[in-house]
């Protein structure tokens, strides 16, 4: 089991019940803060995306969002070993070329320490602003998937579809990473889980509950197209607090705990579900001080513990 770093300051959600200490940390500190959790060891940093927030959501959701591939090409340029990603990108919001584009980009100038999350999206009204259709999303993140690979794989790439078309093009620089980029997938659907059946090497369930995961491993892999490649499944610790839409839930599994023998048990028994990587959920410190305290707390008592 490996520990992603919750970087504060990345989303403003209720149901994470945020302090006001968090919403002061600026890019300074996050910068500071990405560079301590390499030291730390923790295996990655990622990046949450919303582009525009229409105001009845703002309760639930917040307003502050990062564009997940320039937070995670600044973290990764802030770095040298940690990887990064995004948790999630949504992918039919943006022209497939220039996605593939800004991730190669990242991928060749960090040697090679990108994962992307990519997810349909789920705020209608946030498609209907940008001018995307969204009952068409899932069809959109298909066939971009398949444009993406065949730019960060093909010397000479070709695709005709009906989003997105080109050939007798020229494509570089690729992706460090072969075959390309490690692709996950955030999402609970069946048609998300086919995608990462047949292109993914990660899963990032969000509504779905710990005890079904093993199911859903399941489903993907026993797709007639599965590609063999799933080797990462995503689940934080503080997942069960968020629900449908952002709302506010109440679960214990995912409450913040100081207790070191409470936070490994649990752990363990995710792992034992299928969960390769996770995050501790961080109490209610008092400053960014705390924050420093705790997550040093977590590299020095809880890494070693898991792994």
């Amino acid at each position: 089991m490996e520990l992603a770093f919750g970087m504060p300051h990345m989303v403003r959600l209720k149901a994470m019940g945020q302090k006001a200490w968090e919403a002061a940390v600026t890019g300074a500190d996050q910068t500071k803060l990405a560079k301590w959790a390499e030291k730390l060891g923790y295996a990655m940093i990622a990046v949450p995306e919303h582009h525009i927030i229409p105001r009845a959501h703002v309760d639930l959701s917040g307003p502050h969002y990062f564009h997940a591939y320039t937070g995670m090409a600044y973290f990764a340029g802030a770095t040298e070993t940690v990887r990064v990603n995004s948790c999630i990108a949504i992918l039919p919001l943006q022209n497939p070329i220039v996605t593939a584009k800004a991730l190669s980009t990242m991928d060749w100038l960090s040697s090679g320490r990108v994962t992307v999350t990519f997810a349909v999206g789920w705020l209608q009204e946030e498609f209907d602003i940008l001018g995307v259709p969204f009952k068409e999303r899932g069809a959109m993140s298909e066939e971009y998937t398949r444009a993406i690979i065949e730019l960060w794989t093909q010397d000479n790439p070709e695709f005709e579809g009906k989003y997105v078309s080109f050939k007798d093009v020229a494509f570089e620089p690729k992706p460090i990473q072969k075959p390309h980029i490690p692709i996950w997938f955030g999402g609970d659907a069946d048609a998300v889980l086919g995608r990462a059946a047949r292109y993914g090497t990660g899963w990032w369930p969000f509504l779905t509950k710990p005890e079904d995961i093993p199911a859903k491993i399941d489903f993907i892999k026993s797709r007639p197209d599965y590609a063999g490649k799933l080797t990462d499944v995503f689940y934080g610790m503080s997942t069960g607090r968020v629900g449908e839409g952002h709302a506010v839930l109440d679960d214990p599994d995912a409450r913040p705990s100081h207790d070191k023998q409470w936070i490994v048990d649990r752990l363990g028994a995710l792992a034992d579900l299928g969960v390769t990587m996770s995050s501790v959920t961080t109490p209610d410190v008092d400053d960014l001080q705390a924050f420093y305290d705790y997550t040093q707390w977590v590299a020095e008592e809880i890494m070693p513990a898991v792994r």
